[in-house]
């Protein structure tokens, strides 16, 4: 099937190829009625803007600023974005795009404000930034709106900001996915555990989301009415999560379930191994330390949201606007991929 031209949308619209133009571009003057039907019928027929040709016409190089927490051994999730970022940058050749990678500590509220203050001080053209600490990012974003910086939010989404567009997981339905999942092989009188390996839960946006999902699934659908309990552990550190985890179960022996919020889930299953605790572990990301332990049987089901897709597709989406001044789609959710061992089998 050949692409949506303006041509086409000019004709259903009744209108000119000049006036869809100056509409979908911004250029011009356009009656509000007539915008709002081009825009419309634009929507309708899934119209995806010639980013090549736009581009074409300048010589521009545009200069992205990437703000994402630092990957490493028990954080591994977030080496997979850079991957993505890059493929976008290869595909987008021969236009010009320069990546400047502002990486923080995970939870170091100090180390995200420093990043972001140097990302201020270079004034890019565009910010790719995962905004999981929310404070923070909210001062962040009200920053950049004072500079006229157009930002992309990938992995998190916050609300009551400016952002340009939301590529990544819906992470209310991904905690609901967690909980059917935990449910439909747990006996309803059972507790279930929910670890958040994570310093500050209440700044850290996607985790609340998920959680609340999860407890959201067992009040209106869920058949499990054992209780929900939670507990956060602010490090991976083996000792600690062992001291937490055993003081936990030796004051709840009914817990036959656990939720792992974030892509730390190994951390959990390294955990019950050691202990020989026989039991439900739902977590998220398909990281090399998770699917061994998948592979194992100790984790049951990992929930996976593409973070190689998510960062491509932000790169993309924000040359779109910076060529085109337009957005394909405000909020883009990722579908998540539901992974087991039978999973890994056929792939």
């Amino acid at each position: 099937m050949r692409p949506v031209r303006i041509k086409d949308i000019a004709e259903k619209a009744n209108v000119s190829i000049g006036t869809v133009d100056r509409v979908l571009h911004n250029r011009g003057e356009v009656a509000k009625k007539t915008k709002e039907k081009v825009l419309t019928i634009a929507k309708e027929m899934n119209y995806q803007p010639n980013i090549v040709a736009q581009a074409l016409t300048t010589k521009k190089t545009y200069k992205f600023s990437v703000l994402i927490p630092k990957g490493g051994d028990d954080n591994v999730y977030w080496l997979a974005h850079p991957k993505g970022i890059e493929k976008a940058v290869h595909d987008l050749h021969p236009f010009s795009l320069e990546i400047d990678y502002r990486l923080f500590e995970l939870h170091n509220e100090t180390d995200f404000i420093e990043k972001t203050n140097e990302i201020l001080s270079n004034l890019p053209d565009g910010v790719i930034m995962a905004p999981i600490l929310k404070k923070e990012a909210i001062r962040f974003c009200d920053d950049l709106d004072k500079k006229s910086i157009p930002y992309i939010f990938i992995d998190t989404f916050i609300d009551n900001t400016n952002c340009t567009a939301f590529i990544g997981e819906d992470a209310f339905q991904g905690g609901r996915v967690a909980a059917s999942l935990i449910d439909f092989g747990l006996a309803p009188e059972k507790d279930i555990l929910i670890v958040n390996l994570a310093k500050d839960l209440e700044n850290t946006q996607h985790l609340n989301r998920r959680n609340q999902g999860f407890l959201s699934y067992f009040l209106d659908a869920g058949k499990n009415n054992g209780m929900k309990i939670t507990v956060e552990i602010p490090t991976t550190d083996q000792e600690t999560v062992e001291e937490k985890m055993d003081h936990i179960l030796q004051n709840n022996p009914n817990i036959g379930a656990f939720l792992v919020s974030s892509a730390k889930t190994h951390v959990v299953a390294r955990y019950l191994e050691k202990k020989r605790i026989n039991a439900i572990l739902v977590g998220y990301e398909m990281t090399r330390k998770n699917a061994d332990y998948l592979k194992r049987g100790i984790i049951d089901f990992l929930i996976g949201q593409k973070p190689m897709e998510q960062s491509e597709k932000a790169v993309k989406r924000l040359f779109e606007y910076m060529t085109t001044h337009t957005i394909t789609m405000k909020h883009e959710f990722q579908p998540v991929e539901i992974i087991n061992t039978e999973v890994l089998t056929i792939s």
